[in-house]
């Protein structure tokens, strides 16, 4: 080892060592302030507060995570020193992101994730379809900020006000034709960046980027548009664009996991589970539900960041099997509604969401369906005993739903100085329909009926593809 690549190493390591350090600092900061976390800004650039914290708590985990993981992974690979230099100018960028109080300082480090995640997936600058997947992506990023850039200068030259604090409070006063642009000018660059359908190739393209940047983009990057929803959701309010996120996001949900399905890839399939897991967020933003948003970008990043983290033991252990057979009976059917139901009043006591009729229906029928799918994933299992499949259901339902209520409450107490983070709407016959589109599209795809229909099969497997100059085929140009 050269002393120049010696001493980029240790420097590597110290930055690391930076993150760990940063990351325990916000985490005791969030611990011993925690119901009365002050709100502090400088010049009218900067602003940090208790959803600030939050997202620098979480975002320098796992960016301090990835860095530990890949000191040994990347071990050897000719651009380790590129992926690190890189890994902590995106870091930086959603850094600067959350704490952005100028517009321009916003829409800048906007620009600056998608550039340096381009980059993330193009590291390796030897091999073709990496690189195409670079500029593939990079082409949508920048689309991304485009529309972002509109959506927020609309607002301040409308109102000749460029701080975002400043512009929530005027949002109000605005036109309605005015809010309606900006509105769906953010919610564009919002889908994009989470790869919402028909934004969803570039991200199918990405697998070509080494898995540590597969973990940081999945982990961090994508769900960057919760983010940015949240900042600007007294602007989706007030342009009633709400039932956009709503319906555009429990479609990309339902089509995604029927996507997962025939993914043999284990990447893909985690791509298309990101899609579908963006999907989940995107609707709960649609439901006025920004703080769950916020808690399921966050769970999101810990589930997603250990699977790519461990995908190459996962690619070992897989064996060719036959689709299974997916039978149950009316016991196991009745053992499965149960629980789901007990699941949804166990969400219903702890958060308060769900006891009135109103859009937080709809959290708790996620509810119930997760509860559900996990109690019928255990009672099919024949390894386990009648005892266990007795015992395990409401075990890991009291725990998992007692987390989620904990986190859901605590983040919401972070974004309590943010408008409009969780204001429920009333039912609506769109709202109804769409919610019944959304369980039967859930059953068909969980009973395998698709697999009777070639021409669905095939028009699945379809859109669920790369896109074709980054699979060899930049080539044949």
């Amino acid at each position: 080892m050269t002393v120049k690549n010696s001493n980029l190493k240790f420097v590597s390591k110290g930055i690391t060592a930076i993150l760990w350090l940063f990351f325990a600092a916000n985490l005791i900061f969030l611990i011993l302030n925690f119901k009365n976390i002050p709100s502090w800004e400088y010049e009218r650039i900067i602003k940090i507060n208790g959803f600030t914290i939050l997202i620098w708590t979480v975002v320098s985990f796992f960016s301090a995570l990835i860095r530990s993981y890949s000191f040994n992974y990347l071990e050897g690979f000719k651009y380790q020193t590129k992926f690190s230099l890189i890994s902590i100018g995106f870091t930086l960028s959603i850094l600067l992101f959350v704490m952005s109080n100028h517009i321009a300082l916003l829409i800048a480090t906007w620009f600056f994730m998608g550039f340096f995640m381009s980059r993330l997936i193009g590291v390796d600058s030897k091999w073709g379809e990496a690189q195409e997947a670079s500029k593939f992506a990079f082409k949508y990023f920048l689309v991304g900020t485009f529309f972002l850039s509109l959506g927020l200068l609309i607002l301040a030259f409308q109102l000749d006000i460029f701080t975002l604090n400043n512009i929530i409070d005027k949002v109000d006063d605005l036109p309605k034709h005015i809010t309606l642009i900006s509105a769906l000018s953010i919610i564009i660059a919002a889908i994009i960046q989470s790869a919402i359908y028909p934004f969803h190739r570039w991200l199918l393209s990405a697998m070509t980027s080494p898995t540590p940047a597969s973990a940081l983009m999945h982990a961090g990057f994508v769900n960057g548009s919760g983010i940015l929803l949240a900042l600007f959701s007294t602007v989706l309010f007030a342009s009633n664009t709400l039932i956009i996120l709503f319906i555009i996001g429990g479609l990309t949900a339902v089509i995604a996991q029927f996507t997962k399905l025939l993914q043999v890839n284990v990447k893909q399939k985690l791509a298309c589970s990101t899609i579908a897991q963006m999907g989940f967020m995107i609707m709960q933003c649609g439901l006025g539900f920004f703080n769950a948003a916020v808690v399921h970008l966050i769970l999101h990043g810990f589930y997603k960041a250990y699977l790519f983290l461990s995908s190459g033991e996962q690619i070992e252990l897989i064996k060719p099997q036959k689709n299974p057979n997916i039978t149950i009976k009316p016991m196991q059917a009745l053992v499965v509604v149960l629980f789901g139901l007990m699941g949804a009043f166990l969400f219903n006591y702890l958060t308060g969401k769900g006891t009135d009729l109103n859009s937080g229906v709809f959290l708790t029928l996620i509810v119930a369906i997760t509860v559900g799918q996990v109690t019928y994933n255990i009672v099919k299992e024949q390894s386990l005993s009648v005892f266990q499949k007795a015992f395990l259901p409401p075990a890991l339902f009291l725990v998992g739903i007692a987390t989620y209520a904990f986190m859901y409450n605590a983040v919401t107490v972070l974004m309590s100085d943010m408008p409009m983070v969780a204001e429920p709407l009333s039912l609506s016959a769109i709202q109804i329909v769409f919610g019944a589109v959304f369980l039967v599209g859930f059953f068909v795809m969980k009973l395998g009926i698709y697999r009777k229909y070639p021409w669905l099969y095939v028009k699945l497997l379809n859109i669920s593809q790369p896109s074709k100059k980054t699979v060899l085929m930049y080539k044949s140009k």
